[in-house]
């Protein structure tokens, strides 16, 4: 489950960014522009989506919604069976399974992808991208965008990221890991003016009777 909201977390960074990155084709370059630039407009982010999950095989493995919520360095994500919470300073992963809660520092010099870095430039020298095309799904059209990153480390090799051109905005995404497994994750609604409180970012811990903390700070 933790795995599932980190890699939620890389989705929504990858498809916000302004690409720098030598070599990748332009035309990629001026649409994820246009997506970052309007998403830097929102004062604070509702978003909820749907996360399927596929093996080498092509086998459905799960098919979940979630909800994340943003605002500036805060973020809070929810899923089944798992709840993350970052006030900017702290992070907290609750698992719901095990009623523990593990409690982390933000570490702004760490290279993990988390929502802290959506507006900057942080995946500038870690992608290559290029535009694949376009194609129609319903009425909209959609452009599809193949990242490859630099670093060969990576679990993952591929990311592929849909573009609305008639809104320039998100319409899903694939991570394609190194194992087969396939997460796919799709926009079903975006909320650039929600209404959220900043004690949405905190864990209370009075609201999870009998929570085990686990405080690595």
């Amino acid at each position: 489950m933790r795995k599932n909201a980190i890699l939620f977390v890389l989705f929504f960074c990858a498809t916000v960014i302004a690409v720098g990155q030598t070599g990748s084709d332009p035309e990629a370059k001026q649409i994820l522009d246009k997506v970052s630039a309007k998403f830097k407009t929102y004062k604070a982010v509702q978003s909820a989506f749907n996360l399927k999950v596929e093996d080498a095989k092509g086998k459905l493995q799960g098919n979940k919604t979630g909800t994340v919520f943003m605002k500036g360095p805060k973020y809070r994500v929810t899923m089944q069976g798992q709840e993350i919470f970052c006030d900017g300073k702290n992070v907290w992963t609750y698992d719901k399974s095990s009623n523990e809660v593990t409690i982390t520092k933000v570490d702004p010099t760490a290279t993990t992808i988390t929502p802290q870095k959506l507006f900057t430039n942080f995946y500038d020298k870690d992608f290559l991208y290029k535009l694949n095309g376009e194609k129609k799904v319903g009425a909209k059209t959609i452009q599809e965008i193949e990242m490859t990153p630099t670093d060969k480390g990576k679990t993952f090799h591929k990311v592929y990221v849909y573009v609305d051109k008639g809104t320039q905005a998100i319409y899903s995404a694939s991570i394609l890991e190194k194992n087969g497994n396939k997460y796919t994750y799709t926009v079903n609604s975006m909320n650039g003016n929600a209404a959220v409180n900043d004690n949405q970012f905190v864990f209370e811990k009075a609201k999870y009777p009998g929570v085990e903390e686990v405080d690595l700070r």
